[in-house]
């Protein structure tokens, strides 16, 4: 018999996170094995028209402004009473707001299953933000760790190992099949000559360290003359960074293109593409340079080591380490052949670990051995 299964996500705006549960409900509700609902706390973002587009045309909406205050209550109510209206077995949260919101809702609604998610390792939440969500994993049944490293920082905040099922991202390597090259696109330079380092990174949080990847293109800059870097994300943080552009006198070669909706085609212009996190759980940006074909160069942290296998995908440097990861990129751009080796290495181990269907797989038997219980 079908279940019902309901996954909660924070909004439909192109974060990592939101990509991830995007993709899985879709693929969950395609797959037909249960009938698949979803939530949300905020129904705006670009990945709306997606969901649209699988049939989930009708989401409910539990706005918050605190967890400390009336409003918080009152949804937390309302999102009970529709979990009990629509008998759902089983409730999926994707992220630190959706795990407090959603385990607390689940919790009162009485649902047969609740599994929580966890996607990053340090940097990104506050004391009492660590202790509120502890309280959530408290409350579910499973957790879900995109990485070992996840898995790793759970269990050294004492949250049962019992509870940690690891299941990487999943990636749509279909996206990245038919990629076209555009650099007029992205508002990128047209001289051939010109090759191009990438980092996709939210600009909005210090922990992805893009003050870095400007230090080191700086340095880059100097050894391979005719080397671009873009920069594609959004966030408060970009002034900044812009200005910081400017002081080391690189700007005219630093492109900030904002948010991509064309992750594929823009590294398809690329030749090598970077990671200078402080701290990460599992990046959705390495497997899509990796998807892409490109070498990557990233900073040891969270899952990372998971992922790029060093010396045959590319290289991992230590967290401000620019000295390194200006001999690493000054190497592959200096070697075409060792950087396409390391680009198609990459696109097979993706293949073979990192894949949609083996994030649905997973999923599912996670799912199935909670509602067979």
């Amino acid at each position: 018999m079908k279940k019902r299964i309901l996954q909660f996500i924070g909004s439909f705006h192109q974060g990592g996170s939101e990509r991830q549960a995007t993709a899985l409900s879709c693929a969950l509700k395609s797959e037909g094995t249960h009938e698949i609902y979803v939530a949300t706390l905020n129904n705006d973002g670009v990945l709306r028209a997606g969901m649209d587009a699988a049939g989930f045309t009708e989401i409910p909406t539990f706005p918050l402004t605190s967890f400390f205050n009336a409003n918080f209550v009152r949804q937390v109510r309302s999102c009970a009473a529709y979990l009990k209206e629509n008998k759902i077995d089983l409730v999926h949260t994707h992220d630190f707001y959706t795990n407090v919101f959603g385990m607390a809702a689940a919790s009162l609604a009485g649902v047969e299953a609740k599994v929580a998610s966890k996607r990053e390792t340090g940097g990104m939440r506050s004391r009492s933000q660590d202790f509120v969500e502890k309280l959530a994993f408290g409350r579910a049944d499973a957790i879900v760790a995109n990485s070992i490293a996840v898995r790793d920082h759970l269990t050294a905040r004492g949250i049962s190992s019992d509870k940690i099922n690891v299941i990487y991202n999943g990636l749509d390597l279909s996206r990245f099949e038919s990629a076209e090259i555009s650099r007029d696109k992205f508002g990128l330079p047209k001289n051939e000559n010109i090759r191009f380092v990438t980092i996709v990174a939210n600009l909005r949080h210090a922990v992805k360290n893009v003050p870095m990847f400007l230090r080191v293109a700086k340095c880059v800059a100097d050894s391979v003359p005719k080397t671009h870097f873009v920069i594609a994300g959004e966030g408060e943080l970009e002034a900044k960074l812009k200005e910081f552009a400017v002081e080391l006198g690189i700007d005219k070669k630093v492109h900030f293109i904002g948010r991509c909706s064309d992750v594929p085609g823009l590294l398809s212009t690329s030749s090598v593409c970077v990671l200078t996190s402080t701290a990460e759980g599992f990046s959705n940006s390495i497997l899509e340079y990796m998807a892409a074909r490109k070498p990557v160069i990233a900073t040891d942290v969270g899952g990372a080591a998971e992922a790029v296998v060093e010396g045959e995908t590319g290289y991992l440097v230590e967290s401000d380490d620019d000295a390194k990861m200006e001999e690493r990129l000054v190497e592959l751009l200096n070697d075409d052949a060792k950087a396409t080796v390391f680009g198609n290495a990459g696109r097979e181990i993706v293949r073979e670990k990192f894949s949609n269907d083996a994030q649905l797989r997973n999923t599912m038997r996670l799912y199935n051995s909670l509602l067979n219980r």
